[in-house]
């Protein structure tokens, strides 16, 4: 049989984890608390690899288990004496406490969804004695604050993991594939046909998935136990520079497309001398660039004062300069923020630097909402099972219930993954029944306690640190441990024991069951789902008065396309309803209605009024899952609008041109490489 080997990272996580959860069930004995093992186990669910995971998550943890115990302590000797009416007020509690937890997409949302639970875990114990739930709730925030306390303080002095290497590699590879995509425009030779469209097409939606991976990474960055966290400022608004670089890259690569069709399958020598002098500036790799600006924006702006050519081609042109222009500011941008997250980690003062909130982040509420009902329905039914038969260990039920409908609600099906925890809590058993039953009753000192303990908890603690077995790992210590919580009450048989578990059992299949049955749906579903709420937006968008925030729209989108990504890959690829490659387009037609929005004062009233009524009802239908295709008409709108725009005498006119003609190429890429004859007519 082969030993399994772990790394030195893997061993050094397991032997601080050990000794957090050790040191916090130390404390907690000679302090006279009730339940010492509940700090055991949360010093391993607080245990992260990385110092500052640990400490936002305990910070969480806290708070959640504050609020919980708040609302436990307010409801339980309220409606005692009616448990009908208590058991659906604490599954009320954490049905909402869920679906504000789903909604939030971030770590913080790790109170929310600590708050729910922890309420029914206080709650449903004290039921049969809730005068004594004060002391009860009391007693479980001081065990698991001295947990989190002692974990946070293990993990943060003893060789602490910062979070900076891997923040700092993802936002590298993050700006890398940004660079690499910039580099595939600037190459010569033709845009299409060199290269896999398949593997551009992946590389992009790669970029998305990185940047709101970034986004929820950098959370733990004010946690972080070095420089890191005086940069978080600077890291926020890395993560929206790079966001915006991303609608600009894929309209550059649209604008240049068109081009060469409209040339005739090549770029005139003025557009390629271009594309050269940008790349020449990027691989410049100065410490600043700006000297090489004014000469470079002189070449941007020239390209598109060509009054000479074809209306449709300087469009054309001016839309070019002006996605050209934002991306060497925005690229310029992202060099000049690099530099000063790098001057920030070495402890040199940095400037402020604004960024937009993880508040814009896709929500998804009907989801929520389903999962906050499959919860509810799942721990009345167990409460009314055990309310009716009086079973001595139904709150056991009632409160696997509840934590299992919490803990992977995110997932599309939760069903696998709470069957995979239910197969390692069976496992759990048996060691449970010998430590239970054999080793603790021999333990007589805290130093017999480690010894017994740490062969489990070590071996266990270095699966952890692996994410692949991660969740098994946890799972089984969250058996074990659990059930080693018995010992404190200084009543453990085996029918108790046995009790025990059967009610846990009961509460993970319960959950398992009423989650399948009301919101486990499969990758095509909310792959649909997503994208219908793409289009609803856009519908709101064209419908709108006055221009969105683009910031925040970009980064919601690009949210949503590394959402839409793996969900899409797991389909079936036959399902004719599932738009694989259209979502970088939404992007480009949203920032486009926004740039149109902006500008809607300097075009014809009427034909833009029309362009965007006609987009806000397809796109609403869209999302009601009523197709049609475009009016046959809204080209010519679209025409007229953009043969105003280029005869405009306003300053700013290029931002409509820029608009009309990334709505013509996004919503019409067939049409003639010339404005319609509608279009030049009011």
């Amino acid at each position: 049989m082969k030993l399994p080997r772990f790394s030195q990272a893997e061993v050094l996580f397991s032997l601080k984890t050990f000794g957090s959860g050790m040191l916090a069930m130390y404390i907690a004995n000679r302090a006279g608390l009730p339940r010492p093992f509940w700090s055991l186990l949360t010093a391993y669910v607080v245990a992260n690899p990385l110092a500052g995971a640990v400490r936002s998550k305990a910070l969480f943890r806290f708070l959640g288990t504050l609020l919980g115990s708040s609302a436990a302590v307010l409801l339980v000797p309220t409606l005692s004496n009616a448990p009908e009416l208590l058991t659906l007020a604490l599954a009320l509690w954490t049905g909402l406490c869920l679906f504000i937890s789903l909604l939030d997409r971030t770590p913080r949302a790790y109170i929310f969804l600590l708050a729910g639970y922890t309420a029914a875990l206080i709650g449903f114990p004290s039921v049969q004695a809730p005068l004594q739930i004060f002391d009860t709730a009391v007693a479980r925030v001081e065990e698991i604050g001295l947990a989190i306390l002692c974990a946070s303080l293990v993990h943060s002095i003893i060789l602490p993991t910062s979070l900076a290497p891997t923040l700092l590699g993802l936002m590298d590879r993050t700006l890398g594939d940004a660079q690499r995509w910039l580099r595939d425009l600037l190459r010569p030779g033709p845009r299409q046909g060199t290269q896999d469209p398949h593997a551009l097409g992946t590389d992009r939606r790669r970029l998305a998935m990185d940047i709101t991976q970034l986004r929820l990474l950098s959370t733990h960055v004010p946690f972080d136990t070095t420089h890191l966290r005086w940069t978080a400022d600077a890291i926020r608004a890395m993560q929206d520079r790079v966001a915006a670089l991303t609608p600009a890259l894929s309209s550059v690569e649209d604008r240049l497309a068109a081009l060469e069709q409209a040339q005739g399958g090549t770029l005139s020598a003025d557009v390629s001398a271009l594309l050269a002098q940008i790349g020449r500036w990027l691989e410049a790799a100065t410490p600043d660039q700006s000297a090489q600006l004014p000469a470079l924006q002189a070449a941007i702006h020239a390209i598109a004062g060509q009054p000479a050519l074809p209306a449709w081609e300087r469009a054309l042109r001016m839309g070019l300069a002006t996605g050209l222009e934002d991306l060497v500011q925005g690229w310029r941008a992202c060099a000049q923020l690099r530099r000063d997250i790098d001057a920030g980690l070495s402890g040199t003062a940095m400037p402020r630097h604004q960024a937009s909130s993880n508040r814009v982040l896709h929500r998804d509420y009907g989801m929520a909402l389903l999962s906050a009902l499959a919860a509810v329905l799942a721990i009345c039914l167990c409460s009314a099972f055990w309310i009716a038969t009086g079973w001595s260990s139904g709150s056991a039920a009632a409160m696997m219930a509840a934590v299992f409908c919490s803990f992977f609600a995110s997932m599309d099906d939760p069903v696998p993954a709470i069957h995979g925890f239910l197969k390692f809590t069976l496992w759990s058993m048996p060691i449970s029944v010998v430590y239970v039953l054999v080793l603790l009753p021999l333990v007589h000192d805290f130093g017999m306690l480690v010894l017994v303990c740490a062969p489990l908890f070590l071996l266990a603690g270095c699966y952890m640190a692996r994410p692949a077995t991660m969740g098994s790992a946890l799972a089984l210590l969250f058996g074990v441990a659990g059930t080693l919580a018995l010992h404190d009450t200084s009543n453990v048989d085996l029918a108790v024991f046995f009790n025990a578990m059967v009610g846990q059992i009961v509460g993970i299949v319960v959950a398992a069951r009423v989650t399948r049955l009301v919101r486990s749906v499969g990758a095509e579903w909310s792959a649909r789902r997503i994208q219908r709420a793409i289009w609803r937006e856009l519908g709101d968008m064209a419908a709108a008065r006055g221009a969105p925030g683009n910031t925040d729209y970009t980064v919601r989108m690009l949210d949503r396309i590394g959402l839409l990504a793996p969900r899409v890959a797991m389909a079936s690829p036959d399902d004719p309803n599932l738009v694989t490659n259209d979502a970088l387009r939404d992007l480009r037609v949203g920032i486009d209605i926004a740039g149109l929005q902006g500008s809607r004062a300097q075009l014809p009233a009427q034909s833009v009024g029309t362009v965007l009524a006609s987009i806000a009802s397809f796109f609403r239908q869209r999302s009601a899952g009523r197709s049609s295709p475009w009016p046959s008409s809204l080209l010519a709108h679209i025409d007229h609008s953009l043969a105003a725009a280029l005869a405009s005498p306003h300053a700013d006119g290029r931002s409509a041109v820029t608009a009309l003609v990334g709505l013509r190429r996004n919503l019409f890429p067939h049409a003639p490489a010339a404005l319609s004859p509608e279009g030049v007519t009011p």
